[in-house]
């Protein structure tokens, strides 16, 4: 077996379970999560949705990543990176509310003069593995140690380019607070986070911390990080409310009816963190097109619309720009705002900016 074979073949086995659904269990089980309207049969499901196409068997998969040519999936110029320093972080406007782009669905938030993260991946592939899987494009804009102390964490699902070891064991007492979803707290306590630092959520459970308010909301997607755990973790996405304004983040998700009930139920936001990357005619039901993408922000009744999960990781076959290509045209040609922010650019929610397609000259 050649080294890229034994990649392939190591990583989509253990970092992505399978992409295409296992049968899981319908018999009755213990578990303290059995009173969620989410866990059945053992596992964790998602909302029903009879529109949901189903996903390639997972042999079809496998055989594509193992056999398949990609082009154009990994860039040949420099992804540009906005180096960010302690100090520019500081400078901040402490009663604003600052999105700051680490890389993939990773970023570090600065809300009304608290810090906290999102989905931190700092390690160099997303991977169980640091010597195979798909390795960074670019680096952080900043480093781990440059971190400054962080009030709270947010976790949307187990997958290894959402929840890295690494990460989590450097971070695992320099944060005050975890929120996670259902059964999520017993990956990030494997990984040092002390048990009682770790708060978990089921869809449409809400806290507040230090002055913010986070509500898990629905998602389309599945978890699991090994070949025997699919679907023994829950999925979500997050509400995160700070001085009046409201940032959704849907995590990793496929197109499903829960954007507009999650619109219809927190009436708009201001800023739509919005998957739009790692898509396939595979797997069509567990991450949106840039089409899927532009409807689930409209139904969430977003104002802004941020684009994630894309220009990090080489995770699917189509080509690196294409997420970014497709979510610009069509959100000029529908009149949303968009923000397509380069690695290690600051977002202020509510102040004027101007988008730019950083990537177009790149190949």
């Amino acid at each position: 077996m050649t080294n890229d074979l034994m990649f392939k073949s190591l990583f989509l086995a253990a970092a992505f379970g399978l992409i295409a659904g296992c049968a899981s269990s319908t018999s009755a089980c213990e578990s303290p999560y059995g009173a969620s309207p989410q866990f059945k049969g053992c596992v964790f499901e998602n909302m029903p949705n009879p529109q949901a196409l189903p996903s390639q068997g997972s042999w079809k998969i496998w055989s594509r990543f193992l056999t398949a040519n990609k082009n154009g999936t990994v860039p040949v110029d420099p992804i540009p990176v906005r180096a960010m320093t302690t100090a520019q972080l500081e400078a901040l406007d402490s009663q604003a509310n600052h999105v700051i782009r680490l890389g993939h669905s990773s970023h570090l938030l600065k809300l009304r003069g608290k810090y906290w993260l999102i989905d931190p991946v700092f390690s160099e592939r997303a991977s169980p593995f640091q010597f195979v899987g798909p390795r960074r494009f670019h680096k952080p804009p900043l480093t781990l140690e440059q971190l400054p102390p962080i009030e709270g964490l947010i976790l949307s699902h187990d997958h290894y380019d959402h929840l890295d070891v690494a990460t989590i064991e450097y971070l695992a007492q320099r944060v005050q607070r975890y929120f996670v979803p259902l059964g999520v707290r017993a990956r990030v306590v494997e990984m040092g986070v002390p048990a009682e630092r770790v708060a978990e959520f089921d869809w449409w459970q809400a806290t507040e911390h230090d002055g913010v308010g986070l509500t898990a909301t629905p998602a389309q997607h599945f978890s699991g990080r090994t070949l025997n755990d699919r679907n023994k973790t829950l999925w979500a996405s997050w509400v995160i409310q700070s001085g009046g304004e409201r940032i959704f983040y849907s995590g990793d998700s496929g197109y499903f009816g829960g954007f507009r009930q999650i619109g219809e139920r927190f009436g708009g936001f201001d800023l739509a963190l919005m998957e739009n990357g790692a898509y396939d005619s595979y797997w069509p039901s567990v991450h949106m097109s840039p089409e899927e993408s532009v409807q689930a922000f409209q139904e969430l009744r977003g104002k802004m619309l941020y684009v994630v999960h894309n220009s990090t990781f080489d995770l699917a076959f189509h080509t690196w720009r294409d997420p970014l290509d497709r979510i610009a045209d069509l959100s000029q040609a529908k009149k949303i705002e968009l923000a397509t922010p380069e690695i290690g650019e600051v977002l202020t929610i509510g102040r004027p900016r101007t988008n730019v397609r950083w990537w177009e000259r790149l190949k």
